[in-house]
């Protein structure tokens, strides 16, 4: 299940908006990111043959299994570190910031290990 930075933050991205809308496009993530939507489409080629999401013939972007797991842990580890992170005084935007870098580097062992000392 390992994949790289870039494909994890889209990942994370088709998840949260799918919390919030009934589809999600490839406009709708290059919005969110700031993309143009010729690179999203790129990265979404790439998800896709990962078997990562499923596109429909409408262009509506779906996560598989194996993608909503790995959105689902980064999304997890993202709201754990921006929390910690501000209840250690740090700012709501750094605590962003520093916790979307962190997510993707920590290992499992450290971030159970947070998470049970948060918790």
């Amino acid at each position: 299940m390992r994949t790289n930075e870039s494909s994890e933050n889209y990942l994370e991205v088709i998840l949260v908006l799918s919390k919030t809308r009934p589809v999600v496009r490839s406009v709708d993530v290059a919005e969110e990111l700031g993309f143009k939507k010729s690179s999203v489409s790129v990265a979404m080629k790439n998800l896709r043959e990962r078997n990562h999401i499923t596109v429909t013939k409408e262009g509506f972007i779906y996560l598989t299994e194996e993608g909503r797991k790995i959105a689902e842990m980064i999304y997890e580890r993202h709201e754990l570190l921006t929390q910690w992170l501000m209840e250690l005084g740090v700012s709501k935007e750094t605590a962003e910031d520093d916790a979307c870098r962190i997510e993707h580097v920590i290992s499992k062992e450290s971030f159970e290990a947070l998470k049970k000392h948060i918790n």
